[in-house]
């Protein structure tokens, strides 16, 4: 069937995601996807090295994933989650629950990771409302970060990021440098120090900043925030929605730090790249606070597809794949093939640095000039890469076989070595 029938006509009928509409390149049609790749309506197939945004970490359409959601879809598509809860939910809120380091146990479903994270800083602020600090009113996040494109997300993003253009609009918080050194530690502990009084919560993304570059940073440094949180009685959230679910090598990035943090937020991976979903799990203090016979103290919140049976029916289904099959253990080959097979970028003119952390490989470019030539070029390789900024990355599938990894990473050194 030709597929320019339903292309052309749709394509004036929708509006893109981070693109200049006018002069962005048309996007490519995708038509079906299988294992680690992506098969376009051309009859072209590339080889995805980016996961769909970080989520297919088993693969595309993984039969025990596709399965499980058929046999939901056939018994319950779904059900409104006030008044009424349903078996996918609660036993994936249990699940999660054990996984999870700490007494991070009280689950709350919401349908994106940018919504999960507006969810977090309502409970950290209605939690120091509900303890009677309502001077607590603002957020400390930390430059490089990123944590969505909804209005309290954006708040508590790195404003010289991607939304520059909101600054003086947003809600005012206090966007720092991350405490990664001796004197960057001691400006932090004396900022808070001054400002602790006013601090609701404390935001990061342990380990990786993702979307603000793939920057990375030691668990030594979150060890640090928890202790400054503490210390000044601010919440502290974790944003895992890119690094939770084995992307960084182990489950979730927090254990690396031996850190459990207040409250985390999980996307992403969690269903397996099949269903929206993310869930803000808070500790049993951040939940004690909000448990009371006043009605007032309720957390009055409630997206309209939380908790819906079919994602949280994939993301059992995913669940059991990380207990079933070597997950961890591919992430570290991932990792070891991808840090010697992009080796050969360090010392390539115009690569500032190339580092890798579990299944996360990065090439950092002191500058990229079009970012939509560069990428037309991946696909002229047969493989999908997009990088953004200064950066370019792999995010893989955790399944990906060694030699389909080898042309995802064959594709960047040949690339840069070309320029950029």
């Amino acid at each position: 069937m030709d597929w320019k029938h339903w292309y052309e006509p749709g394509l004036d009928h929708v509006w893109l995601p981070y693109a200049q509409m006018k002069t962005a390149r048309p996007p490519l049609a995708a038509a079906a996807t299988e294992g680690c790749r992506i098969k376009l309506a051309d009859g072209r197939e590339l080889i995805d090295g980016i996961a769909s945004w970080w989520t297919a970490c088993h693969g595309y359409n993984h039969p025990h994933i596709r399965t499980a959601v058929e046999r939901q879809l056939a018994a319950m598509p779904h059900v409104m989650f006030s008044g009424l809860v349903h078996e996918q939910a609660l036993t994936l809120a249990r699940r999660l629950a054990k996984l999870l380091p700490g007494d991070l146990d009280r689950v709350f479903f919401s349908e994106s990771g940018s919504v999960a994270i507006e969810i977090a800083m309502k409970m950290a602020l209605q939690a120091a409302i509900n303890r009677g600090e309502r001077q607590r009113t603002r957020f400390v996040a930390f430059k490089g970060g990123y944590h969505g494109d909804t209005t309290g997300a954006m708040s508590v993003t790195d404003p010289d990021g991607m939304h520059a253009l909101f600054r003086g609009l947003l809600p005012a918080q206090s966007i720092v440098e991350l405490p990664i050194t001796a004197e960057g530690m001691a400006r932090f502990l004396a900022f808070l120090q001054e400002e602790g009084d006013s601090i609701a919560g404390l935001i990061v993304e342990p380990l990786v900043q993702g979307a603000g570059g793939m920057l990375f940073h030691a668990a030594a440094t979150l060890k640090h925030i928890r202790a400054a949180a503490d210390a000044c009685g601010a919440l502290l959230i974790f944003d895992e929605i890119f690094t939770g679910l084995g992307r960084t090598g182990t489950l979730f990035a927090s254990e690396q730090a031996g850190v459990v943090p207040d409250i985390i937020t999980l996307s992403k991976a969690l269903t397996g790249g099949t269903l929206p979903l993310a869930v803000t799990v808070a500790s049993k203090r951040v939940f004690d606070s909000f448990w009371s016979d006043d009605s007032d103290k309720a957390l009055m919140h409630g997206p309209t597809y939380m908790g819906n049976p079919l994602a949280c029916a994939a993301a059992n289904a995913s669940l059991d794949l990380f207990e079933r099959e070597p997950r961890l253990d591919q992430v570290a080959a991932i990792g070891r093939q991808m840090a010697e097979q992009l080796a050969p970028c360090r010392g390539l003119p115009g690569v500032r640095d190339v580092r890798v952390k579990g299944a996360i490989g990065v090439v950092e470019m002191d500058r990229i000039g079009d970012l939509g030539a560069l990428r037309a070029r991946f696909i002229d390789e047969g493989v999908f890469v997009r990088p953004f900024g200064a950066t370019i990355y792999l995010t893989p599938s955790f399944t990906i076989g060694a030699d389909e990894l080898s042309r995802l990473t064959a594709a960047i050194v040949k690339i840069v070595g070309q320029g950029v």
